[in-house]
Order: C-alpha cells, then sequence, then structure tokens
C-alpha cells in the first residue's frame, strides 16, 4: 500500500482501497459530503456524515476502525481529519476523492440523498 504524508496527514491512493467496505468491522470509509453529492454516487458501504455533521455524530464513527475519508478532491476530507486529530481520532485521507474513485473505475453507488442514512446506501441496497 502507497502511503503519502501530506504535512500530519496521511494519505492513500484510490486504487489501494477495496471496491467494496459492505460489512468490513475493520475498516470505516467516512463520506463526508453534502447529501446531494452522495446522492449523485459514493462507495458502496461508506458511511454518510457530512462535514458540517461531523462534531454532532461522533458517536457512530468507530474510533477502533481503519479510518479512511473521502469527500470530493480531498480538502473536506483533510479538514476533517485535522478536526478529528484534534479529538483524538487517527485517519486517512483518500487522495483525490471521489474523483480519483471514479478516474479510475471504481464502482460507485447511487441513492440515499437524504443524508440521514449513515451506513453504506441502505437506499439502494
Amino acid at each position: 500500500m502507497e502511503i503519502v504524508t501530506m504535512g500530519d496527514i496521511t494519505q492513500v491512493p484510490v486504487t489501494d482501497l477495496p471496491d467494496d467496505f459492505t460489512g468490513t468491522a475493520e475498516a470505516v470509509i467516512l463520506d463526508v459530503r453534502e447529501p446531494d453529492e452522495w446522492a449523485n454516487g459514493h462507495i458502496r458501504g461508506a458511511v454518510h456524515i457530512p462535514m458540517a455533521e461531523i462534531p454532532g455524530r461522533l458517536g457512530e464513527i468507530d474510533p477502533d476502525a481503519d479510518l479512511y475519508v473521502v469527500c470530493h478532491s480531498s480538502g473536506r476530507s483533510m479538514r476533517v481529519l485535522q478536526y478529528l486529530a484534534q479529538v483524538g481520532y487517527e485517519g486517512i485521507c483518500v487522495r483525490g476523492g471521489m474523483l480519483a474513485w471514479q478516474e479510475h473505475g471504481k464502482p460507485v453507488e447511487f441513492g440515499g440523498g437524504n443524508g440521514q442514512d449513515n451506513g453504506g446506501g441502505d437506499a439502494v441496497r
């Protein structure tokens, strides 16, 4: 696995990640995009918590799992990871975000745009 550190934040290329995080207890992919972005395509098995909701929903993030954070292109992921580090969570930024995910032809799931389903596209299963 190719790991790159930018400042204090570790990044991983999408090519080093599984296509599906469904049922993976040891690893969590946290999608911090807005509900409309989520509905337009997300990683199967991702947990959806928009960036602005992270502080109020920390209890939904397993502190023991390997945490990967994804957004559109990495900007929000980096900000979320900086915040999470301040409150005691460690995580890895998905380098290039959903843009890179789709550029590499990785599968995308659609739907669930209400922003309240935090578990991997339940609205589309």
